[in-house]
C-alpha cells in the first residue's frame, strides 16, 4: 500500500555536542515507512510546505536520499523553517524548545486548491496520514481544509490513519476534543498516545477511550503507552503487547513516531496487529538508543 502524509517538519538541534539536524511528528514515521518500503513494498510521499532558502533546499534533498516522494512539498517565497532545540534528562527523557511562529506550514492551504487535495480527489493512494500536530499548527480555515481532505480520502476509499499527539502549547484541549471528535468518523486507524488522551479525558480507563473512538466509528486502535505495554483493538478484539526493556535509553524523541512507523509498515502490508505492534516496538527501541528524531539509517540495519 502506498501512504501519503501531512504535517510539519523543522530544523532540530539536538545531542552532545549540539547538532542540526531535522524532525517533525508525522515527517518523523513517514521517513522511518521510506526506510522500511524495500522489506515491504509500499511507497511513502510527504506534504508540507517549506521557504525556497537552503535550508528548506537541503530538508528536501535529504528526504529524497531516503525515497520520500516530495512531489507535495510546496515552497513559499522568503519563509523558512521552524526550528526546535531538545534538551534531555539523564535517564533519557527529552524537552523541546520551539521557534515555529512563521513556519510556511502553516500557509499551507492559502491556495484555492494544493496538489494534496487533488491527489485524495483522485483517490490514487491507499492511505492518508495525519497527527493532531497536523490540525493544530493550522489557522481555522486552514484546519477546516485539512478535515475536509480526510473526509474526501475516506470517500475515495483511502485509509485515514491518525496519531493524536496533542500539545497543549499549540492549541487548548478545548479545540483538540472539538476537531478529533469531528474528524474521528473519518479515521480507519488511530494510534493514541493514552497520555495525551487523557489530558483531554482525564481518569478515562482504556476501554472508555477505546469505546469512545470505536462508537464514532474508528475500528482499529493502537494505545501507545511508553514503556508499558500497548493496547490494540480491533473491533471486539484485544490485544496487548509489552515492548523489550531498553537499559541504554540515551534521547525518546520520536518513539512513538517510530512505533508508529513500524506498526503501519507491517500492518499495511496485512500482517496481524500482534505481529505489527511487535515490530512498532523494536524500532522504537532502536531509535531510543541515539540522539534526535532521524537516526543513521544504518543503525535499523537489522530492521531493514
Amino acid at each position: 500500500m502506498n501512504i501519503i502524509g501531512f504535517g510539519e517538519c523543522m530544523l532540530e538541534i539536538s545531542g552532545t555536542p549540539l547538532a542540526l539536524r531535522f524532525g517533525g511528528d508525522t515527517l518523523n514515521t513517514c521517513l522511518y515507512l521510506a526506510r522500511l518500503a524495500p522489506r515491504y513494498g509500499h511507497k511513502v510521499a510527504y506534504a508540507t510546505a517549506l521557504g525556497d532558502d537552503q535550508l528548506s533546499t537541503d530538508l528536501v534533498n535529504a528526504w529524497r536520499d531516503e525515497n520520500l516522494d516530495c512531489h507535495w512539498v510546496e515552497h513559499r517565497e522568503g519563509g523558512s523553517p521552524g526550528l526546535y532545540l531538545v534538551t534531555v534528562t539523564p535517564n533519557g527523557e527529552r524537552h523541546f524548545h520551539y521557534w515555529r511562529s512563521a513556519s510556511p506550514v502553516r500557509e499551507y492551504f492559502c491556495s484555492p486548491q494544493t496538489r494534496l487535495e487533488q491527489t485524495l480527489a483522485q483517490g490514487s493512494w491507499d492511505a492518508f496520514y495525519l497527527s493532531g500536530i497536523s490540525l493544530a499548527i493550522l489557522p481555522p480555515a486552514g484546519r477546516e481544509r485539512l478535515l475536509a481532505c480526510a473526509r474526501l480520502a475516506r470517500e475515495r476509499g483511502l485509509e485515514v490513519i491518525f496519531d493524536n499527539n496533542f500539545r497543549p502549547r499549540l492549541w487548548s484541549a478545548e479545540q483538540a476534543r472539538d476537531y478529533y471528535q469531528r474528524l474521528a468518523p473519518w479515521v480507519s486507524l488511530a494510534l493514541l498516545t493514552e497520555e495525551d488522551e487523557l489530558a483531554l479525558y482525564p481518569e478515562a480507563p482504556v476501554e472508555a477511550l477505546i469505546n469512545r473512538w470505536q462508537q464514532q466509528g474508528c475500528r482499529e486502535l493502537v494505545i501507545k503507552r511508553g514503556a508499558e505495554a500497548c493496547v490494540i483493538a480491533l473491533d471486539q478484539q484485544r490485544w496487548t503487547l509489552a515492548p523489550e526493556p531498553v537499559t541504554a535509553v540515551v534521547d525518546t524523541c520520536a518513539a512513538g513516531d517510530s512505533f508508529a512507523a513500524g506498526y503501519l509498515a507491517a500492518r499495511l502490508q496485512g500482517e496481524s496487529p500482534v505481529a505489527s505492534a511487535r515490530l512498532g516496538h523494536r524500532l522504537a527501541a532502536t531509535v531510543i538508543r541515539y540522539p534526535g528524531a532521524i537516526i543513521p539509517r544504518d543503525a535499523m540495519a537489522a530492521l531493514l
